[in-house]
């Protein structure tokens, strides 16, 4: 069996990789520079020269190769690494008849605890998406900013007591409308400083939440660990970095007590796995990160699957943002993992990572590249959201 075929896919706003080859076998990846998949695909169309004529069974060895051709790296040519690899898992897993976590060591667990999105422009929205969550049966909930998901083209301004303040009293009444059972999985889109997360950690310790996740930016890691030294809330980071190694300097500094390898640009299904056998010897939890399509969501549940210290996985709602609508998943693919109504992903024993593209996808959806679009202070300078 031979590599015949390599091919990059734009579908809405993502973008896929299929793998075809000489006897007919068909693999399915997803990369995750979502800002950047021109740039991924023409690092896909680079390996393409390479991966031609190859054995699709040879995973780990085709990783090496790819990771360590080249003197460059970063997060478009480690996106274009992760999806060929999760389209070659793809293959192999149907080569064999058998679900990729299968292939990994065999499941360890059912089923999936997950946690669902909301988005909201107000704190009416956000209120409203839990109430939401909670009905439809989830028994955590994300993406839960305190600093609301607000249009970057509003300026933005708040006074630090402001800031702190009304973030407090925000997930004060997060904590009240989900009630005592819910979990909040608090998400800060790196838009503190230090000293700041540590005040905001601090104030809400009460509210009990699961995670605080990127509360700084993640460049500097011993800022990391200054703040998860100081709060007793545990940190969950990670979805910007785009190797085991940074993931190994982070634990080794107890930086994060949850990690959130995406495994569409942290080297696919090969890279998020050791990277969760890497936290599992620090005692670290992995809750995959997942802001993509159906694909990336079946990709983590083959980590879901097979990692012990497997705590929980992002599951994305049907919006890019308050005012953008994705596609529904089966109007583009096959095999969307389904939510069983009590919190959990079913986990699919089809072959390979259980999921295909429809043959009329990529018309019916066509491609949306992102505007580059941040947003700025009332004074002019660059805001993190």
């Amino acid at each position: 069996m031979r590599i015949e075929s390599v091919e990059s896919i734009f579908i809405d706003k993502y973008l896929f990789v299929e793998i075809r080859t000489d006897n007919g076998l068909v693999g399915l990846g997803e990369g995750g520079a979502w800002g950047f998949h021109e740039a991924t695909a023409g690092a896909v169309l680079r390996f393409k020269d390479y991966l031609l004529g190859q054995d699709p069974l040879r995973i780990e060895h085709h990783w090496q190769y790819m990771y360590r051709w080249a003197h460059f790296r970063g997060s478009a040519v480690m996106a274009a690494i992760s999806a060929i690899d999760i389209a070659l898992w793809d293959i192999t897993g149907k080569h064999f008849d058998a679900p990729v976590h299968a292939l990994l060591g065999g499941k360890v667990r059912d089923k999936a605890r997950a946690y669902y999105h909301v988005f909201g422009e107000t704190k009416e929205e956000l209120f409203s998406g839990i109430e939401d969550a909670k009905k439809m049966g989830f028994t955590a909930v994300g993406h839960l900013t305190p600093f609301l998901d607000t249009q970057r083209d509003v300026a933005y301004f708040q006074t630090h007591a402001q800031k702190i303040g009304d973030a407090v009293e925000t997930v004060r009444e997060y904590r009240k409308i989900a009630g005592a059972e819910m979990d909040l999985c608090i998400e800060i889109h790196r838009r503190m400083m230090p000293y700041e997360a540590v005040q905001l950690g601090r104030a809400i310790e009460p509210f009990y939440p699961l995670f605080i996740e990127d509360p700084i930016l993640p460049d500097n890691l011993d800022e990391m660990a200054y703040v998860a030294e100081k709060i007793s809330i545990p940190i969950a980071t990670g979805e910007r970095m785009t190797s085991l190694w940074e993931f190994q300097m982070l634990l080794a500094r107890n930086a994060v007590q949850l990690v959130r390898p995406d495994v569409c640009i942290v080297g696919g299904i090969s890279g998020a796995r050791k990277i969760a056998a890497l936290a599992e010897a620090s005692h670290a939890g992995v809750v995959p990160h997942n802001p993509l399509s159906a694909v990336s969501t079946a990709a983590c549940l083959q980590i879901a699957a097979t990692a012990p210290n497997f705590v929980l996985q992002e599951f994305p709602n049907d919006t890019w943002d308050v005012t953008d609508k994705r596609p529904d998943s089966d109007s583009f693919l096959i095999g969307a993992a389904r939510h069983d109504g009590e919190g959990f992903l079913t986990i699919s024993d089809e072959p390979g990572i259980g999921v295909t593209l429809r043959p009329d996808a990529a018309e019916k959806f066509p491609y949306r590249p992102r505007k580059i679009h941040t947003r700025l202070h009332k004074d002019g300078s660059v805001v993190d959201q």
